[in-house]
């Protein structure tokens, strides 16, 4: 595998895995993969510096939220942003 190829992988995975920070602590369950899915694009773009800060990056993208696609727009509103 070629490095950019596992830097994408690896940067990808840890974005994945940070856009489970879009619930809100009282949430009963962490965020479903297509929600996660849904945020993969707008938590690398506007909330990056976040990864592995869960609080931090739920509050990034509500403060981005109206630049948010679609898609994570209706995630965040429905966990409680």
């Amino acid at each position: 595998m070629k490095i950019s190829n596992y830097l994408a992988s690896v940067t990808l995975s840890l974005v994945i895995l940070t856009a489970g920070a879009l619930l809100p602590a009282s949430a009963q369950s962490g965020p479903s993969p297509q929600e996660q899915m849904a945020c993969r694009g707008d938590a690398g773009k506007y909330c990056a510096e976040h990864v592995g800060k869960p609080p931090q990056m739920n509050a990034c993208l509500k403060a981005n939220k109206a630049k948010l696609s679609d898609g994570c727009r209706k995630v965040v509103e429905a966990r409680g942003g």
